[in-house]
């Protein structure tokens, strides 16, 4: 053989042996397997930074599995006791104030938790991305110095808060590091910027997120997760109307 056949043969085996990207849709999927849906327990701090000034919010958090939650808010005063509940497709709040608890549905859904640049629909969403949008690798993008996939999301079904998303995962973390989110007609309505992850037991997580709507004022709303236990015993009256006004 001579040396140009060689080498185009050698070439040729290299190219064959190259591992081969994952698709979009496999790599969406590690992202959800790494959210994991375990019951946890979180405390966390939220701070809303808009036109008027700052103010911050405290919260605690029981979660199990993907339609589950129960969520009580703790600072600052005006807003303790506060509480929500997720049950599926249904959310209710409880307002100590006027001791009323409200179902939130229909257009309400669309109106900001706790002032925030979070919509009550933004939490009512599936978090498995995988089940609700089909993914397509645009290109590989460094975030923060990290390597990440850059991916285009289409909603698989009408109806869903966001037509279109566009996420950036990190690569060795499986977590995801920024977002676009946008409407049918292609407009951006809200950014994701994750600031800080961290590690819990064999998971990585997205520790401090700042969530922007390009639509209010404001510098945006920082999420900061406080501490989160995993696999936690939680009583299955936490989740049930009746938890609202305890």
């Amino acid at each position: 053989m001579s040396g140009l056949s060689h080498a185009l043969a050698l070439g040729a085996a290299l190219f064959a042996a190259a591992p081969e990207a994952p698709s979009g849709d496999a790599i969406l999927r590690r992202v959800d397997e790494n959210l994991g849906s375990d019951n946890k327990v979180t405390r966390a701090r939220m701070t809303v930074r808009g036109r008027g000034g700052s103010r911050t919010v405290e919260m605690q958090s029981w979660i199990r599995g993907m339609k589950e939650s129960f969520t009580e808010y703790l600072a600052p005063p005006r807003d303790r006791g506060t509480k929500m509940l997720k049950l599926g497709d249904q959310l209710w709040t409880y307002f100590p104030a006027t001791d009323r608890t409200v179902s939130i549905a229909g257009h309400m859904l669309r109106q900001s938790v706790m002032g925030s640049d979070l919509s009550y629909e933004d939490l009512m969403e599936d978090p498995r991305l995988s089940e609700i949008y089909d993914a397509r690798v645009e290109r590989e993008e460094e975030v923060r110095g990290r390597a990440c996939w850059v991916l285009a999301l289409s909603a698989k079904r009408p109806g869903l808060a966001y037509h279109a998303r566009q996420v950036w995962v990190d690569q060795e973390r499986l977590v995801l590091l920024r977002e676009n989110r946008y409407a049918r007609s292609g407009r951006l309505l809200k950014t994701t910027e994750v600031e800080e992850v961290e590690t819990s037991g064999r998971r990585w997580i997205a520790k401090r997120v700042v969530f922007k709507d390009v639509l209010k004022g404001g510098e945006g709303t920082t999420f900061e997760l406080q501490s989160i236990e995993f696999d936690a015993a939680i009583p299955d009256h936490v989740f049930s109307k009746a938890s609202l006004r305890r």
